[in-house]
């Protein structure tokens, strides 16, 4: 009869956790192979350990028919292979089946959950002048003009959200001995802020803005020409850093978020006539413009770490969720925020002749909206009424509602990760997300 051990990482342990029985490893046998052989998602650390062979399961499988593990490479050499066998002594000391050990809890993480933001704060502390330096260049105006937004006044949201996935991703796999994210994963971080910072630079010209957190926008200090390019030097400084990196999954992850904000902004230069159609098309622009290079990012700093298929899926749904979002309460804060709090012009999006998800929302008790939201809200008056459909109806609270929905789905995901004090910021970080005022 098949025996089911399952196996959960805490810290740098890797304790075997029983309905009934509990086996205590002999700490000086094997340490290097158990290590590595455990280092799967905890959902794929479930074995079957048949009592005939000692035989186990295939790696990222859970509970499936008995199957070696052929790449065992620790100190005990083939003679670990079976890591567990209950027909042998090799790598057990004692089966114990003493009411003490089946209840024995695991010991907590030395290290306790904090504000995400002190959590990554090392490695966060020189983000803004690591970019600057990736952006040096002889030309005194492109230098200054590139620098322009690193100036450590931004959110660096991205950035630390990728961050904490990489942290999460690499307690959860085994993958960096002192708890921070590794170089490359940084310099992933990097690159993140590097292409959003590139896609706002473009955006203000697009736009015509005139501000941008609170201060001149490059294109109104320089002329949209020069910003035009400074976006492209941007983007292409970081295409570089990515390259750099070595890796050609990250690459292509990372290329495909260029892509989509490409696309994203020609699907915001449309409207759809079909107003049921509507909605999917502006939840979809929005994973172009906002959500894919979260989504992406995160999947890249997973597969850094070297983990299975179903983690760097989990990173990129919560890469995915929480942007999406993120996107729904900026479009909320149009409305309801202020120009001194928000940094820039609120009401931006209707006088640019976008419907975001209130206006969508409002347009189901004022059909009169569809017209305006056709004509882009073009004509005197348009945007003052789309403003006050918005306040007479609900339509605020049913995009928080939305919000709320991406944010518990990003929460499921990322549980799914081994518990850590990044995974837990990462939950936390969607409250925040939520809640903020600016």
């Amino acid at each position: 009869m098949a025996t089911t051990v399952r196996f959960w990482k805490e810290g740098q342990r890797f304790l075997p956790i029983f309905p009934q029985l509990c086996v205590v490893r002999d700490s000086n046998h094997c340490k290097t192979s158990v290590k590595k052989l455990c280092r799967q998602p905890r959902q794929n650390h479930a074995r079957i350990a048949d009592g005939k062979d000692g035989s186990w399961t295939a790696p990222g499988k859970l509970l499936c028919e008995p199957g070696r593990l052929p790449h065992c490479r620790g100190s005990q050499g083939n003679v670990c292979r079976p890591l567990l066998q209950l027909n042998t002594t090799t790598h057990i000391r004692s089966i114990c089946t003493s009411s003490l050990c089946s209840s024995q809890k695991s010991s907590p993480d030395p290290r306790t959950p904090s504000d995400p933001f002190q959590l990554v704060s090392t490695e966060m502390s020189t983000l803004y002048n690591d970019i600057r330096m990736e952006l040096a260049t002889f030309g005194s105006v492109l230098r200054d003009m590139s620098h322009y937004y690193f100036d450590g006044q931004g959110k660096a949201f991205r950035p630390m959200v990728v961050l904490l996935m990489s942290r999460a991703c690499n307690f959860h796999n085994g993958a960096s001995e002192n708890g921070l994210a590794l170089p490359s994963q940084r310099r992933i971080s990097m690159i993140a802020e590097m292409i959003h910072t590139a896609s706002l630079v473009h955006d203000d010209v697009i736009d015509e803005a005139d501000t941008r957190r609170g201060k001149a926008c490059v294109s109104n200090l320089h002329g949209q020409r020069k910003a035009i390019l400074t976006g492209d030097y941007i983007l292409t400084v970081s295409s570089m850093a990515l390259a750099s990196i070595g890796n050609k999954d990250v690459v292509i992850l990372l290329s495909q978020v260029i892509e989509d904000l490409v696309r994203g902004e020609f699907m915001q230069l449309g409207t759809k006539e079909d107003e049921d159609e509507r909605f999917a098309h502006y939840l979809k622009k929005t994973f172009k413009k906002t959500a894919s290079l979260l989504a992406h990012s995160c999947r890249a700093v997973a597969v850094l770490s070297g983990g299975c298929k179903e983690v760097q899926e989990v990173a990129y749904q919560y890469g995915k969720n929480l942007g999406i979002a993120f996107q729904l309460v900026d479009d909320m804060l149009d409305f309801m925020s202020t120009e001194e709090l928000m940094g820039k012009p609120t009401a931006a999006d209707l006088k640019l002749g976008l419907a975001t998800a209130p206006v969508l929302f409002a347009s189901e008790k004022y059909p009169e909206l569809n017209a305006m939201i056709m004509r882009r809200f073009s004509e005197p008056g348009d945007v003052e009424l789309a403003r006050e459909a918005v306040t007479k109806t609900e339509s605020l609270q049913q995009s928080r509602i939305l919000a709320e929905q991406y944010c518990r789905e990003a929460v499921r995901q990322i549980q799914q990760l081994a518990p850590s004090p990044e995974r837990e910021a990462l939950v936390t970080l969607t409250q925040k997300v939520l809640n903020r005022k600016k």
